[in-house]
């Protein structure tokens, strides 16, 4: 049986290796270019791709190792569990999957080549995020606000038919919904979350409470207007996700100017994680047409990992850098010596850890001072705050995911409701943001992912909570700094080397569960993100 189930592998990489390089490959140019030619070649890569995993007769024969007792190499039992798992989602009808791949990179273009309108002129992401942030103008954040909704207008229908279609599939193949399809077929189920994350609100509702009374008299002050006048324009990001800077530190001026490529670069090479070779094939400035957020590709599974940025010589894109090469040396780290299905994060939630360990440091005084470059005394100036600044930006983040996780669970439950009105029932619930008085837009589909990438929001949280728990990790365990100080990391190989060595190496033998459990010694816990974010 294993000699069978080697020959059936070895057939399918012949297939799948090419395709998913040419696929990846295809989309990184049309996310650069915005041409539609090129997302129609995209597109059609991943319709080829969904051929080769909607194979029934493969899938019989996979159901067939799976069921067998006869598979007792661990990696080639780990492959068959995460190979079934895709091929399970793809074993719909093809018409279905095509429908849904043509929809969905449809909506993929919208969002690409999307600029809101200003006064009849086009503005990008970025000059909305600096108006948003900038402006004590309460008309004017208004008609930004709004303006940055307007793409959900553009697509919603479209996405509701894709949430039909998605769970038409998911249906076929025996579950519920597409929400809890997806869960299963990534290792998780709904129960559990709802769990983890009722406790990660009880952890975190009275201390985001007093924080956003605190923003809210700070507000009322900036914008001139009664704290009960806010509204959610006022809080300086298009969905509050990160919220406004109140605490006396201002970030952005110690990356003016600065060469965030070269301080990225620097970095990583000193905890002996090396991007050179990254840089070189990534695309990281903003340019006509080009998809205005970022990510990180791994091209083939051999070293080609590339990035997609916008940067500006700001906070929140040194961050983002640092976020996004944490991904990307993840991929590039993991054992090339596994086999290719196994050359891979074990979940999205333990490189979203990673990305997300990383991104913080951009906040951290001691990185800050390490890396860019401040003095001692300026350090001590700005400790209390950027820690306190990083602190509200956690808080009001895990308020905003709560929002998106139990919306996306309610929306794929029943996707013919009054998803207007659900969407505000939890912003306000979680967010204790106030609806614009008669306002009944579809401002749910303006986020990107709830438009695109389905199931995915809530492992960002929970990559938060493992970001935590490698920090304290590393800094007590493998750096031996056991106080109450920041650290950053810089120029400690050890640090790199444990990453390497005891993480990104085990690629995704083991499940993301056993995973944490063999890199740090527990299961996945809240307590480290309480102990850094909460309790602090």
């Amino acid at each position: 049986m294993e000699d069978k189930l080697e020959l059936f592998l070895h057939e399918h990489l012949q297939k799948i290796i090419p395709l998913s390089r040419d696929a990846h490959i295809a989309y990184f140019n049309a996310s650069i270019s915005g041409k539609p030619e090129d997302y129609e070649k995209a597109s059609q890569l991943e319709i080829e791709i969904s051929k080769v995993y909607s194979d029934r007769n493969d899938f019989k024969k996979l159901k067939e190792f799976k069921n067998s007792n006869s598979i007792k190499d661990q990696f080639l039992k780990r492959q068959v569990e995460l190979l079934y798992n895709s091929f399970l989602s793809y074993q719909m009808d093809e018409k279905l999957i095509e429908e849904i791949i043509k929809l969905s990179t449809k909506v993929e273009e919208k969002f690409a080549t999307f600029r809101a309108k200003l006064d009849g002129h086009s503005i990008t992401d970025n000059e909305i995020d600096d108006l948003l942030k900038d402006s004590t103008d309460n008309a004017e954040l208004e008609t930004v606000w709004k303006a940055s909704k307007s793409i959900g207008k553009e697509v919603w229908e479209d996405v509701k038919k894709l949430v039909q279609l998605r769970n038409k599939g998911a249906v076929e193949l025996g579950f519920n919904n597409y929400f809890e399809m997806s869960l299963a077929l990534n290792e998780q189920n709904v129960n559990d979350l709802l769990n983890l994350f009722d406790k990660l609100d009880k952890l975190t509702r009275d201390e985001f409470i007093r924080l956003k009374n605190k923003m809210d008299k700070l507000l009322g002050n900036r914008y001139n207007i009664e704290t009960e006048d806010l509204k959610p324009w006022h809080y300086q990001d298009k969905f509050f996700q990160l919220g406004p800077k109140i605490y006396d530190v201002d970030l952005d001026k110690f990356y003016a100017g600065k060469d965030l490529v070269q301080i990225t670069k620097d970095y990583y090479d000193g905890i002996n994680l090396s991007i050179d070779d990254l840089i070189e094939k990534s695309d990281l400035f903003e340019k006509e047409g080009k998809y205005q957020h970022a990510f990180c590709t791994d091209i083939d599974r051999e070293g080609d990992v590339r990035v997609v940025c916008n940067i500006k010589p700001n906070y929140k894109w040194m961050g983002t850098m640092l976020h996004e090469f944490g991904h990307a040396v993840y991929d590039k780290y993991t054992n090339r010596k596994l086999p290719w299905l196994l050359r891979t994060h074990a979940h999205i939630l333990t490189t979203e850890a990673i990305a997300m360990l990383f991104g913080r440091f951009a906040a951290n005084a001691a990185w800050i001072r390490d890396v860019v470059g401040i003095s001692e005394r300026e350090m001590k100036e700005i400790e209390t705050d950027s820690y306190n600044s990083l602190k509200a930006e956690q808080l009001i983040f895990s308020r905003w995911v709560q929002v998106v996780f139990r919306f996306e669970k309610e929306m794929y439950s029943n996707p013919d409701q009054d998803l207007n009105s659900l969407w505000w029932r939890l912003v306000e619930k979680y967010q204790n943001l106030k609806k614009p008085e008669g306002r009944d837009e579809p401002d749910w589909a303006s986020k990107i992912h709830i438009s695109l990438y389905p199931a995915y929001y809530h492992n960002y949280i929970l990559g938060e909570l493992l970001a935590s728990q490698l920090y304290f990790f590393i800094k007590d365990k493998v750096l031996k700094q056991n106080d109450k100080s920041l650290v950053s990391f810089a120029g400690e190989k050890d640090a790199g080397n444990y990453l390497k060595n005891l993480y990104f190496a085990y690629g995704a033998v083991y499940p993301w569960n056993q995973l944490i459990k063999k890199s740090t010694g527990e299961e996945l816990t809240p307590k480290y993100y309480a102990m850094q974010f909460v309790e602090n």
